[in-house]
């Protein structure tokens, strides 16, 4: 009896099961997280690949279901538990257990393989990417709309907080579209499969991405106010109505400007800048930017940045 609460659609197609771990480049150094376990059917592929899975499932039955398809690995730790602590964070529960596992030789990478549960997908992502775990990869099966607001541009009804902190350090990619068929039971809406890597060089540029996070979070609840104006409620206290216009005018902000006009690189140089007047005495990058992070060949960079025109139109 699948619990519609928690968003449980399981993928039932072993074509696409097989699609998405292929997709997910494992190799054998590779720690995986898996959140929504449902009866393991992944979770089994997984385990042959990787060096560690670690595998979430909130609902008792299903945990229970999937820890018997699981029992005949070694490699496989399968939590039952809420993966998320609050919408702002993964549970210290989760992260522990792949820190552990990520312990276990330096050369270890974090991937989060995964057909997300709809009502979590957003959070998960967004906190991992948030994190200051060494992931690497991510390739998971989510809501179609939520993968436009993913890739959205500035001044598209799609466009908000969530395009404009995955486009700042990420590189994100349709890969397939999925129609109902292949769950069970038959969502009321399409899928899609979606790849995700870290996008360094962009990362870099912002100071610290919790102030980030939350800056761009806040102005975008008021997105279609004045920015302006939106900023002068937020700051009002702290910095005071002139050197809120100041700042507005230093990085070119029009009086006019909304939010949901201005492209993710604006957003960052916007928010560093108030990040600076708040911080005098902490102006540095963002220490949770990692040394394991290394910089795609423009092969690569090329390939996930091309546009999904062909996509879009294939799946029309």
């Amino acid at each position: 009896h699948p619990r519609g609460d928690l968003g449980q659609n399981f993928l039932i197609d072993l074509n696409i099961l097989e699609f998405v771990v292929d997709q997910a480049l494992i190799e054998p150094t590779d720690v995986i997280l898996e959140v929504g376990a449902g009866t393991a059917g992944m979770t089994t592929f997984l385990a042959q690949q990787a060096a560690h899975v670690v595998s979430v499932e909130y609902d008792r039955n299903m945990y229970e279901m999937a820890s018997a398809q699981v029992a005949e690995f070694n490699n496989v730790t399968l939590l039952n538990r809420d993966a998320l602590k609050n919408k702002n964070r993964i549970a210290p529960e989760v992260t522990d257990e792949i820190r552990k596992h990520l312990a276990v030789d330096p050369n270890r990478r974090l991937k989060l393989v995964a057909n997300l549960p709809y009502n979590i997908g957003t959070a998960v992502m967004s906190n991992l990417v948030a994190s200051d775990l060494p992931w690497k990869r991510m390739v998971v099966t989510i809501q179609y709309e939520l993968g436009a607001k993913m890739k959205a541009q500035a001044g598209s009804g799609d466009y908000g907080a969530l395009s404009v902190w995955l486009q700042t350090q990420t590189y994100v990619k349709f890969l397939k579209k999925l129609p109902p068929t292949v769950f069970w039971p038959r969502p009321q809406v399409n899928s899609a499969i979606i790849l995700v890597v870290p996008k360094p060089s962009s990362k870099i540029n912002i100071l610290n991405r919790q102030f980030f996070q939350e800056f761009v979070r806040t102005i975008f609840t008021q997105r279609r106010k004045l920015l302006r104006t939106t900023l002068g409620t937020m700051y009002k206290k702290e910095l005071g109505k002139p050197l809120i216009d100041q700042l507005c005018s230093e990085v070119g902000l029009e009086p006019n400007t909304r939010a949901e006009t201005m492209e993710p690189a604006q957003h960052v140089t916007l928010a560093n800048r108030f990040y600076q007047a708040l911080n005098p005495d902490q102006i540095q990058v963002d220490q949770l930017t990692s040394t394991h992070e290394v910089e795609l060949t423009q092969e690569e960079i090329t390939a996930l940045e091309q546009d999904d025109e062909e996509f879009f139109a294939s799946e029309t």
